[in-house]
């Protein structure tokens, strides 16, 4: 017989989902069902907490406690990128290898390098605006009508400049 769970316990799973599909329960079920959750349920929450990165696929951090499962969005930066492009949603099983040939103020590259600062491996807000400016350049966007790569090349040499904080 298994030991009894602690209702004080909490629990972190980390998943890749795609905003507001439910999932196949078939993938939750042996990282959920060893808590004594149902995965349909679960499946559920996930859809229903990200519709609006529906058609995106983004990160979910599912804390469960006491057989109760929150779920939160942990985004990443490709999918800022993307959600930042405001695209119609797609249908994922009809249309493949879509280009994302859309264009992005630096404005907002810097709002998602906010976002991002505590994911960031950089020491300084600069080295990060400069990492979503490479997810950016590879997921094939431009910013401010340039080349991602163009922008990080002047944020090197000095000509635009990024605050601080």
């Amino acid at each position: 017989m298994p030991p009894k769970l602690d209702p004080n316990e909490v629990k972190v799973i980390y998943l890749r989902a795609t905003g507001g599909e439910v999932g196949s329960s078939s993938a939750l079920a042996p990282k959920i069902g060893p808590l004594g959750l149902s995965p349909k349920k679960v499946g559920e929450d996930i859809a229903k907490n990200t519709q609006d990165w529906k058609g995106i696929k983004v990160t979910v951090k599912l804390t469960i406690q006491n057989r109760q499962a929150q779920v939160s969005i942990v985004p990443s930066a490709s999918s800022l990128v993307i959600r930042a492009l405001k695209e119609p949603p797609r249908d994922r099983k009809k249309e493949k290898n879509i280009k994302h040939s859309g264009n992005i103020t630096l404005d907002e590259i810097i709002d998602m390098a906010r976002t991002m600062r505590e994911k960031s491996l950089a020491r300084e807000l600069k080295g990060t605006v400069k990492e979503m400016l490479g997810t950016a350049f590879s997921v094939g966007c431009t910013v401010d009508g340039k080349s991602p790569k163009d922008i990080s090349d002047a944020i090197e040499e000095g000509e635009i400049e990024i605050p601080e904080n």
